[in-house]
């Protein structure tokens, strides 16, 4: 079965492009442009993991992640921040202190992305059926 994956985002190239990067790996990308409809989808199509972009209008990226950890149903499900902001701060604020699974400050290469997605989900898979083949 092919992961899925929800990609919070409000610019749709960006959306397009990682589509077609992880498109390559067998990995289905749904886009949502903004926070709202990201939590709609996320709790629609219960995907394997979420991209989230932190800086969009209406709800950020941070509301949306507070939302999905307050919901039973979402808070398992592993989330990386793809963002602009690059500072170290924000970086030190979203691994140690939200506890995300990764952080990629855009720009990234495909190289980076797919590292980051396969290794977030090779370990859901591990953790998920431990006696596995």
């Amino acid at each position: 079965m092919a992961a899925r994956i929800v990609y919070i985002e409000d610019e749709a190239e960006m959306i397009d492009l990682v589509r077609l990067i992880l498109g390559r790996k067998g990995i289905e990308v749904i886009g949502a442009l903004d926070g709202q409809e990201g939590l709609h989808k996320i709790a629609e199509q219960k995907p394997d993991l979420v991209l989230l972009d932190l800086m969009m209008p209406g709800m950020d990226g941070w509301d949306v992640y507070h939302q999905m950890k307050a919901n039973q149903e979402t808070q398992h499900i592993p989330v990386i921040i793809v963002t602009a902001r690059a500072l170290n701060i924000d970086r030190i604020l979203g691994l140690e202190i939200a506890k995300v699974n990764d952080y990629l400050s855009k720009p990234f290469t495909p190289q980076q992305l797919i590292e980051s997605v396969q290794k977030i989900l090779n370990s859901q898979q591990e953790t998920a059926s431990p006696h596995q083949e």
